[in-house]
């Protein structure tokens, strides 16, 4: 093997400090390089999983909001048109009050209208019956003058 070594020009012992060498700076970049740099990949391929997961998540309370916001917004619309339906209907209900009530009250000034109208038709009737009677006073009066 030696001559073998011989014929190509390799040194065995310079062969043997080279293995030694290559196996020192392996081992020596290996520990102070690889593992480093294997350990930081890992670690960041942490973060973005966790960072993946957490988005998801968000995104998944972020439905969640949306559902509960729809809810919220179902709810108030329903409640303002039953608010709504409960305004007109007392609306309504107090627009039939007012309405009797004037009608009441157009009835009445009415009925006080004819009762003043009679009663100023009844003291006509007593004052022109007065005149009547003292027309005919002053009538009999003066045909007595003249008898």
């Amino acid at each position: 093997m030696e001559q073998l070594f011989e014929a190509f020009g390799i040194d065995g012992k310079l062969l043997l400090a080279q293995l030694i060498n290559f196996g020192v700076l392996f081992v020596a970049l290996t520990w102070l390089l690889y593992k480093p740099v294997m350990k930081t990949l890992d670690e960041r391929r942490a973060k973005i999983a966790q960072g993946v997961e957490d988005a998801e998540a968000a995104s998944q309370k972020l439905a969640v909001a949306d559902e509960n916001a729809a809810q919220v917004v179902q709810g108030a619309e329903t409640e303002a048109e039953s608010i709504v339906a409960s305004a007109r209907e007392l609306a309504g209900t107090e627009k039939s009050r007012i309405v009797k009530e004037a009608e009441a009250r157009a009835a009445q000034v009415a009925a006080d209208a004819e009762a003043r109208a009679q009663e100023t038709a009844a003291q006509a009737l007593r004052d022109s019956e007065k005149e009547v009677a003292r027309l005919a006073v002053l009538a009999a009066e003066k045909v007595l003058r003249k008898s």
